[in-house]
């Protein structure tokens, strides 16, 4: 059994900040932990734009606070997000996220992330390792 804090990981590496400064996520549980999955609480900082595209990862996401917008870039639609609105990145989505009020976010990754991620050029995250 796993048992750990919001608040008192935010005090640890399990903080990770976007080096442009649009978000942070505190990495709750990780791929080491043996779920087969990792859990985030992220912030998306109000008034930025994130391009994301996860090719090696799904994610579901689940909005507890703020607002925004997911825009997938394949066909330009664009959803409006909002507590109690939750989205899943099924189909590798290369998406922009954007964020009209600090979003905050329970995130869902699988397979699960180690917490040492950056996100790459492209917007996606390395292939997990076998």
């Amino acid at each position: 059994m796993i048992v750990r804090n919001l608040e008192e990981a935010r005090k640890t590496d399990r903080l990770v900040k976007a080096e442009n400064g649009n978000w942070d996520s505190t990495r709750l549980l990780l791929d080491e932990d043996g779920g087969k999955c990792s859990f985030h609480i992220t912030r998306i900082f109000e008034g930025t734009e994130t391009h994301i595209h996860y090719k090696h990862h799904y994610e579901v996401v689940y909005c507890m606070e703020g607002e925004g917008e997911v825009e997938t870039l394949a066909d330009g639609k664009v959803w409006p997000i909002k507590p109690g609105d939750v989205y899943n990145l099924n189909e590798h989505d290369d998406h922009l996220l954007r964020a009209t009020k600090t979003m905050h976010l329970a995130c869902v990754f699988t397979p699960g992330l180690t917490g040492k991620e950056v996100h790459r050029e492209d917007g996606s995250y390395a292939p997990a390792e076998a």
